[in-house]
């Protein structure tokens, strides 16, 4: 069966990854302003990824808001000498239910391989957190036609040993690194042939039927004037927002993309 027919079945998920942007006070007022305009969004799961210091002052703000936290990184030993990193434990104890892994600056910047991203994976996961895993190429490997090899190299790395089980509390979000932040967005098409890869994959990966059910959210510039054709798509489950996550208002219209 093709699990793209089964999307009536998968959640939508819009996510805001707030990157190394705002402060207390401005998290206050973005929780104050938002919560009213998301108040009846019950179509989609509504999640924002605040940096590491901003966690248990944003899981206070958005408390009975329907809106939960999560991390943007973690390490995956659980504790130790590891100057400058955070634990598993340390996000679920300040309230967080989930973690970015694998995002592509975490990739391109920080030199985060597959092998580190599987063994993240493995602690989020032991620590009750949910998973949000991202995949990507960068602009020279599309170019070059190496879409598919590298998605297949990273999600065969990333998700290796991986149960049934396991799959239930993952997320992917596919990551186009060429449309992230540059204003250029892949077309709901492009966007969709690599979602529709990427389930294939993780029905080979794992149970076929977790594949149907995992959600993957497309992230790269994502604006409230284009998530309505994103979401069109079959295998596209949701939104990774990036620099429309800051604003209240832009974020609540992408949540809000079926009104």
């Amino acid at each position: 069966m093709n699990p793209s027919a089964r999307k009536p079945a998968r959640k939508p998920v819009i996510a805001g990854n707030w990157k190394m942007y705002k402060t207390i006070a401005e998290t206050e007022s973005f929780f104050a302003e938002i919560r009213p305009l998301v108040a009846g969004s019950a179509h989609c799961d509504i999640v924002i990824a605040p940096p590491f210091t901003l966690l248990r002052r944003a899981v206070e703000a958005a408390e009975g808001s329907g809106i939960s936290i999560s991390a943007q990184n973690l390490h995956w030993e659980s504790e130790g000498a590891w100057t400058g990193e955070v634990s598993a434990a340390m996000i679920r104890d300040a309230g967080c239910r989930s973690t970015l892994i694998g995002h592509s600056e975490r990739r391109q910047l920080f030199g985060e391989t597959d092998e580190g991203v599987s063994k993240k994976i493995r602690a989020a996961l032991d620590a009750g957190l949910q998973a949000i895993v991202c995949v990507g190429e960068s602009l020279a490997e599309r170019e070059a036609g190496d879409t598919e090899k590298v998605l297949e190299r990273q999600l065969s790395g990333g998700l290796a040993g991986l149960t049934g089980q396991d799959f239930s509390r993952i997320i992917m979000a596919y990551e186009p690194v060429w449309a992230i932040g540059t204003g250029r967005t892949a077309t709901p098409e492009i966007a969709q042939q690599a979602h529709n890869f990427i389930r294939s994959r993780l029905g080979q990966a794992g149970p076929p039927e977790a594949a149907g059910r995992m959600r993957i959210l497309y992230g790269g510039s994502v604006k409230p004037g284009n998530i309505q054709g994103l979401m069109a798509q079959p295998d596209i489950d949701g939104a990774l927002v990036g620099g429309a996550s800051l604003e209240a208002k832009s974020f609540a219209a992408i949540v809000n993309f079926r009104a």
